[in-house]
């Protein structure tokens, strides 16, 4: 049963009065926190505080290490050009990507080629973020083979229709990419708006669709020719099950990380959605003081509950505690890709992190796999440090949950590579292959920016052994830099 929303604002009066004032010292303000004390879980999921401390006795294991590269035999992608403000030839910046689907998960085949979207840009240019289209012919996994197709959108695809949140983009963001049934490429990603508070704009996310026209120009090239149905789809409703940049910003705090973003397609019985990275709404545990005293964002036990808070309310991660709620969010879609009808979170992060990235899930012998990409410098816990990156997993027997962790706490991978190192890698992107249990694992290597000769570039990918509730790193297993299958 949720919290009567009355007697929660209360509660935050009630909490405010005791800091400000102290009570009769001390002794009555821990009276008050321990009244302050509630176990609600909004019957969703959560990651928690205790699932996210065991995590660090487990991170050194080499199941979960993200495996070592060797840092001479990384490339940049050889056709990943672009241009910059002044029309010159550059090399391009490509971190986040995802492969063309099935509605299965696994990867496309596209007239004898698999296709890649991901996110490039001048490596000068922060603000220079949109998606791209790489395509290789089946068969060749190295990374000389993949070419480049350009840019998705024109400029001035935003104007092409009346949707005035897509007339305000500035920038694109992650998603997916799905292969319909009738052949057809439908992308999702994200709309992202500038940010200029002076004027209104926040960085408002939006979930974003467009089928992708491609024909093939000649027997090696792949053309894009233009896009059509583009569309908003999501951007967060009136903020009771996922947080609005409204909520988030309109108050003056820019401290806040609002995330509606990271669209990722998919299909269960017949039923199509979009799982996304959010935030939680204010039916189902919203941001705030209260949220330190709820014990299930805890998890552990009572003794665990009542030491970590303290430690917590001392922290001077406190306040970061305050703002975090992260969230996989789930919303199911029409056939012509409209909203159909906003669902409960998957899972949340209350007090934990107010991120977790590049939502991802497909079904494997019939459980439901949801694994999600995370920084330590993002979270509120002792003993995770900025360097820390992480992918963590999640194991259901239906679509909609309950989750439960994989390998006990949530951990899947881990790397903590100094920021500055080549090898350096993210956005940790598991595709199921056709009867294995083996998964490949594809990311991005190298920071944007940072080096004359290294750009951001596919990381060699590797595969990860999925059984049950537990995964591993294979040994030996590391393949080409973006290699997207093994059976092929």
């Amino acid at each position: 049963m949720k919290l009567n929303k009355l007697a929660k604002q209360a509660t935050v009066v009630s909490l405010g009065a005791a800091i400000l004032f102290g009570g009769s010292g001390s002794l009555a303000f821990a009276k008050q926190k321990a009244k302050l004390d509630h176990k609600e879980s909004y019957d969703i999921s959560h990651i928690t505080r205790f699932d996210m401390e065991k995590m660090t006795e487990q991170q050194n294991d080499s199941k979960f290490k993200v495996p070592a590269f060797d840092e001479s035999t990384i490339k940049n992608i050889p056709s990943a050009k672009g241009y910059d403000e002044k029309g010159n030839l550059i090399d391009l910046d490509v971190w986040d990507t995802w492969p063309l689907q099935n509605a299965d998960g696994t990867v496309a085949e596209y007239n004898g080629y698999q296709i890649v979207f991901g996110l490039a840009g001048d490596p000068d240019r922060g603000w220079d973020t949109f998606i791209y289209m790489f395509y290789k012919k089946i068969g060749d996994n190295s990374i000389d083979a993949w070419k480049n197709a350009g840019r998705v959108f024109k400029d001035s695809d935003k104007y092409a229709t009346n949707d005035v949140i897509l007339n305000n983009q500035a920038e694109e963001w992650s998603g997916s990419a799905t292969f319909t049934s009738d052949g057809k490429i439908r992308l999702f990603y994200t709309n992202r708006q500038g940010w200029d508070p002076d004027h209104g704009f926040f960085g408002k996310q939006t979930l974003t669709t467009a089928q992708v026209n491609v024909s093939k120009l000649d027997a090696n090239t792949l053309k894009i020719d233009g896009v059509e149905d583009h569309k908003s789809i999501y951007d967060g409703g009136d903020g009771s099950v996922y947080q609005t940049v409204d909520q988030a910003f309109s108050g003056g705090n820019y401290a806040d990380n609002h995330t509606l973003r990271d669209p990722h397609y998919v299909e269960d019985n017949g039923h199509k959605y979009l799982v996304f990275e959010a935030n939680t709404g204010t039916d189902y545990g919203y941001q705030g003081e209260e949220s330190l005293f709820n014990k299930i964002y805890y998890g552990g036990s009572t003794k665990f509950f009542r030491t970590e808070k303290e430690q917590l309310l001392q922290s001077p991660k406190k306040n970061l505690a305050t703002l975090a709620n992260g969230a996989l969010g789930i919303i199911e879609i029409n056939d012509d890709y409209t909203l159909k009808k906003e669902m409960k979170p998957l899972i949340a992060s209350n007090t934990v992190t107010d991120e977790i990235e590049r939502a991802n899930i497909f079904e494997k012998d019939g459980k439901w796999y949801l694994f999600t990409s995370s920084r330590g410098s993002k979270m509120t816990i002792d003993g995770i440090n900025d360097k820390d990156i992480y992918l963590l997993g999640y194991v259901a027997n239906s679509i909609t949950g309950p989750y439960k962790p994989l390998n006990k706490t949530g951990i899947v991978l881990h790397q903590n590579l100094d920021p500055n190192d080549i090898t350096w890698n993210y956005a940790h992107f598991a595709i199921p292959q056709k009867n294995s249990d083996n998964v490949v694992v594809t990311s991005y290597m190298t920071n944007r920016g940072l080096f004359e000769d290294h750009q951001s570039t596919f990381a060699p990918s590797f595969l990860l052994n999925i059984k049950g509730n537990k995964t591993s790193v294979v040994k030996n297993s590391i393949l080409e830099q973006g290699q997207i299958t093994i059976n092929k």
